[in-house]
């Protein structure tokens, strides 16, 4: 069977020796700008392609080299040149290769997908300008600018210790709008030159530079240089300095801006060396350094491992190796690596596709809230479907097309069992129980406190003694309040003087009623200074029992302001269990339940509860401060003026005692309190939360 005829403008370039020491030829598509490299079985075949048959190429070659080779290895080269469009189309109608071009492309949906996820837009074809400018930037490739740029970076640095203060002040007044722009400016500038680093180096070592322009993934603009030429450099040193050449670049803007910043007076220059020094380069280091897309970071861990296409090669290896586990097939891996190669490169391939999971999620929601609801909502879907269930579905269908020999293996009857397990403790419904931090006290309590700084004059009780209603429980005595009432007394007493001596003279019988008014004023004043006193008297509103009383209080001693006392119980109150849950977990109690309540201390008797009562109402405050985090409770707040504000909503749980101890003391205890709450399955938190997000985000 005569083969197909070669194009005649492809090129082949000598490449470098692969990892298993064969050597390697990059095949050049200089229509498309396309590189491919073929290794030596590939070379040896389209050197005899003038043989012109199949049988008569494997045969020579198998004669007069090492390789053993068939007519079906001749097929394979001739289907991969085939398929990289390296054959000339000759004899071939018009609708023949439209339809080749368009199974190649998908179809119109496919490449309006593609489009809109990734596409680039050239803008300037800079080969001839950079020619003429690769003098001027041949002194960045000095060893000279580079110890420059080390002395830049450590003046600089020394002067940014000096001035942290101002330095960490000036981050600050970045987020604002002007430092925005700023930061804007000077992010389109770096990136220029970041490019520009690129393209220089490309063209240091005689690669051509074709285009320059902006790619935009998922509309996202990110400026891009086709240096797809350095595939010719055999050396790999030569393509690790292509690939890093941007990164290296913004290393030595940020080196230079930081001297810049700490020499240039206040003003927007310096403004915008100070983002260059900092945020800028930062952050593009984050995203370009990053091996898992690919941007400068994959190629340079691919130049440094000289290993092309290090994605698709892992992802194989990674895919071949995850049915080895569930299926156990017995399949030749994709490629040959030592052990502790194939390790790093399936674990290097499971990081890429979270970390591209985790970015591809975010990115979806990025879209979804840039645009208008529905087409959010598309655009979201689309993001889903294309980088997380395609390739998921990818996968089941290469598992569909083995189903044969998965269906006869141990290991998947093994694997089947394990999905099953799994997917049983997900979606079958387990008791639970709901633990928390909660307060035990008595139904009805007064507290006892001292409303002010005083000393303590009186202290009629002592701990856990009974209370008659209306009994004095504590008096306290304020001198300030004292000194008071004994001056108001005194002017009350000369106003009284005053006024009964006001008939004995006429010029104070004309002031008598200037007298009384004072008089009654005066007055006045001491009867709210009498109630004031009272607040530092106060008597029992009920009969029942003082706890919490300190054992060291004594009469003479100083107290501060809002200092508790004690606790007055009330005669006969019963005891309960206080808590507050949020709302996942009030969603599994119900009135009735079981609970237990166990103190911190761990000793006392283990309370059996019951669930009396659980309010509809979240509680926007915590008045329990026992049970806030910082206290070592479970409920997470934020401190704004003295009050906790729950971080989340939280309902208030009551529990009645089954059989309270008559040895009880004190008059609160913080404990655990540990409900069984109705049986769920564990995915369904997930589930749900899941559905009220998509009929809230649905929702028109």
């Amino acid at each position: 069977m005569a083969l197909p005829a070669l194009r005649e403008e492809l090129d082949l370039l000598p490449g470098p020796t692969l990892a298993d020491g064969q050597p390697s030829w990059t095949l050049h598509d200089p229509a498309r700008n396309l590189f491919f490299r073929i290794d030596w079985p590939t070379f040896e075949v389209m050197q005899r392609w003038g043989l012109d048959d199949e049988e008569a190429i494997a045969h020579d070659i198998s004669r007069s080299t090492t390789l053993q080779m068939s007519a079906e290895d001749v097929r394979a080269v001739i289907e991969f040149l085939n398929h990289n469009q390296a054959i000339k189309p000759d004899g071939l109608s018009a609708r023949q290769m439209a339809d080749r071009m368009g199974d190649k492309q998908g179809g119109w949906l496919k490449w309006l997908l593609h489009h809109y996820l990734f596409f680039r837009v050239p803008l300037i074809r800079p080969d001839a300008w950079l020619n003429r400018w690769s003098g001027v930037a041949a002194f960045f490739f000095t060893s000279g600018f580079a110890w420059l740029t080390a002395a830049a970076l450590a003046w600089g640095l020394s002067n940014v210790v000096r001035q942290w203060d101002r330095f960490m002040a000036e981050l600050v007044d970045l987020f604002n709008w002007e430092g925005l722009l700023i930061y804007g400016l000077a992010l389109f500038g770096v990136k220029l030159l970041h490019e520009l680093g690129h393209a220089f180096t490309a063209k240091r070592y005689g690669c051509r530079v074709p285009a320059m322009g902006v790619a935009f993934l998922v509309m996202w603009p990110m400026a891009y240089t086709d240096t797809n030429d350095a595939w010719r450099l055999t050396q790999r040193a030569q393509r690790l300095k292509v690939a890093s050449a941007g990164i290296i670049t913004e290393l030595a803007i940020a080196a230079w801006s930081t001297l810049a910043w700490a020499l240039l007076p206040d003003g927007a220059l310096r403004s915008a060396c100070f983002v260059l020094a900092t945020t800028s380069w930062i952050s593009t280091l984050l995203i370009n350094a990053s091996p898992f897309l690919r941007f400068d970071g994959y190629f340079i861990l691919s130049d440094a491992l000289d290993m092309p296409n290090l994605h698709s090669r892992s992802f194989e290896l990674a895919r071949w190796k995850l049915r080895q586990w569930l299926f156990n097939l017995g399949e030749e891996p994709p490629e040959f690596f030592s052990p502790g190669a194939q390790r790093a490169l399936v674990l290097f391939a499971w990081l890429t596709w979270i970390y591209r999971l985790v970015v591809f999620v975010g990115i979806a929601l990025l879209v979804y809230h840039f645009f208008f609801k529905l087409l959010g909502i598309v655009l979201f879907i689309v993001e889903i479907a294309w980088f997380i269930a395609w390739p998921i579905r990818s996968e089941i269908q290469q598992w569909w097309k083995r189903r044969a020999v998965i269906a006869v293996r141990m290991r998947s009857a093994l694997s089947l069992l394990l999905i099953a397990g799994l997917m049983g403790t997900l979606m079958v419904p387990w008791p639970g129980r709901v633990s928390a931090s909660a307060m035990l006290r008595p139904a009805e309590s007064w507290p006892v406190f001292s409303p002010s700084g005083a000393l303590v004059s009186e202290l009629p009780f002592s701990e856990g003694q009974q209370v008659a209603t209306g009994a004095l429980l504590v008096r306290l005595h304020v001198p300030d309040l004292a000194l008071k009432r004994a001056s108001l007394q005194a002017r009350i007493d000369a106003q009284q003087w005053q006024a009964a001596s006001s008939g004995l003279d006429s010029e104070w019988q004309k002031r008598m009623l200037v007298s009384q008014e004072t008089l009654q004023t005066l007055r006045t004043e001491m009867t709210g200074l009498q109630t004031e006193q009272l607040q530092f008297a106060p008597r029992a509103p009920y009969s029942g029992q003082l706890r919490d009383l300190h054992p060291d209080l004594q009469v003479g001693q100083w107290l501060s302001g809002k200092e508790k006392i004690a606790t007055l119980v009330r005669e006969g109150t019963p005891w309960v269990v206080e808590t507050w849950l949020d709302e996942e977990a009030v969603q599994r109690l119900r009135v009735g339940d079981r609970a237990v309540f166990m103190r911190d201390s761990g000793q006392g008797p283990v309370l059996e509860l019951t669930v009396s009562s659980v309010d509809r109402d979240a509680s926007r405050l915590l008045p329990r401060k026992e049970l806030a985090a910082p206290a070592g409770g479970h409920v997470l707040i934020r401190e704004r003026k003295g009050v906790l504000i729950p971080e989340r909503a939280i309902y208030r749980v009551l529990y009645s005692i089954d059989d309270l101890p008559p040895t009880l003391t004190g008059a609160q205890w913080r404990g655990t309190v540990v409900t069984q709450v109705q049986a769920q399955a564990p995915a369904w938190r997930y589930l749900r939360n899941a559905a009220a997000v998509m009929v809230r985000e649905f929702g028109f």
